[in-house]
């Protein structure tokens, strides 16, 4: 069955991966060899380890497209990930390795992998089981959804805090954005579930522009590297020289760019003036060096992405097979979102990188899961729909 799941492969998805994977290999490779050369090593080393990840990506991604989705969904191997994601959480904050202000990174060797990353696939897999599991129960009643979800709402909100804590304010979003999504699928009221999302919207705004931006600005919390990203979100022209750097020279990288770009390699802003332009900047890059309209083609090519993996969760018979899908759509869209809305100013920098083209093995390998996944689901569907045509002729 494997091999008939291959040969189901769903190409609307698999093709724009395939396409935003190599143009993210092309723009890391732009964008960091000045980065090589400025730190001592070869232009050709940001390069050569994306290249490694891409091509474990897609082997991930064809296995997991490819394998018996049961195993997923045994109850000791879900326990087991969960017992070892916390430990590792909480190991992080004793031990982690500080990298942009959060201790959130295990270094091995050349490579730095990112927990925090693969605990949005686990939520995924986890959650989705949970919910499908308490079905039809957690439809009756508040009563009894809260006695069906009261321990997956408890160790979700243990390993967003722990997140939160390194602190990765960027990944804790996107990771409460999805656990958000698929409790809200689980049959809650959809009338409460617009209430809170409306409240938690209004305590946010107000928490930002009442606690959060003035406490930033205090000398009390000056050294606190998350609260000056904040500042820098505010305005970010008057503080050019030091938190705002990042934003401001993003905005000079994407008005040199223009429509057309000013030709690949070719950027100023990656030269020094742009930190971290390969990774939660390389859409920066992208415009400046190859302009608007590719930065929109990638965009409406994750779009697709999206879209399809939606259309493929709508039209699933199995709850747990679009909570999946769902979640994963989730994960994609937030994390494009907190990325593109970093680049533009419209929102405080997070730290996330965008999906398939910034530099980072640990987001690329879980994106490769939740992808892998989704190809399954589809696959699944088409063979059904062609055996269900079978015998209808």
């Amino acid at each position: 069955m494997g091999k008939e799941r291959l040969k189901n492969l769903d190409y609307v998805i698999f093709v724009p991966y395939l396409i935003m994977s190599v143009i993210g290999i092309v723009m890391v490779y732009s964008a960091s060899a000045n980065i090589g050369l400025q730190n001592g090593g070869s232009p050709l080393s940001y390069l050569i380890k994306q290249l490694i990840f891409v091509i474990l990506s897609v082997i991930i991604v064809l296995v997991m497209a490819a394998m018996n989705m049961k195993y997923l969904r045994k109850p000791k191997f879900l326990k087991s990930l969960l017992a070892l994601f916390i430990v590792v959480l909480i190991g992080l904050l004793l031990v982690g390795k500080t990298i942009n202000g959060a201790a959130g990174w295990i270094h091995l060797g050349p490579v730095n992998i990112q927990p925090a990353e693969f605990v949005k696939f686990f939520l995924i897999i986890w959650l989705a089981d949970a919910i499908d599991k308490g079905q039809p129960e957690i439809t009756l009643s508040v009563r009894n959804w809260w006695e069906q979800m009261k321990w997956p709402l408890f160790f979700t909100a243990v390993l967003i805090a722990l997140i939160l804590k390194q602190p990765d304010s960027g990944g804790a979003a996107i990771n409460l954005a999805i656990a958000f999504i698929l409790f809200n699928c689980s049959g809650f009221s959809w009338r409460r579930a617009l209430s809170i999302i409306y409240g938690c919207l209004a305590a946010a705004v107000l928490a930002f522009e009442f606690i959060l931006v003035p406490m930033a600005k205090s000398d009390s919390f000056s050294g606190s590297y998350q609260l000056q990203r904040i500042v820098a979100f505010t305005n970010p022209f008057g503080h050019a020289q030091g938190t705002g750097q990042q934003v401001v020279n993003s905005y000079y990288a994407i008005s040199n760019g223009g429509l057309f770009g000013v030709g690949l390699g070719n950027s100023v802003q990656k030269t020094g003036y742009l930190p971290e332009p390969n990774t939660d900047f390389i859409m920066s890059i992208l415009t400046e060096e190859l302009g608007a309209i590719v930065a929109f083609l990638v965009l409406a090519l994750l779009t697709v992405i999206i879209l399809r993996t939606v259309q493929i969760g709508v039209r699933s018979n199995s709850p747990y097979q679009s909570l999946i899908c769902y979640g994963v759509a989730t994960y994609m869209s937030i994390q494009t979102f907190f990325n593109m809305g970093g680049v533009l100013g419209v929102l405080p920098i997070t730290g996330v990188t965008f999906p398939f083209i910034s530099y980072g093995g640990s987001s690329i390998l879980t994106l490769s899961f939740c992808l892998g996944v989704v190809l399954n689901i589809s696959s699944r569907q088409r063979i059904a729909r062609k055996a269900l045509k079978v015998v209808r002729q």
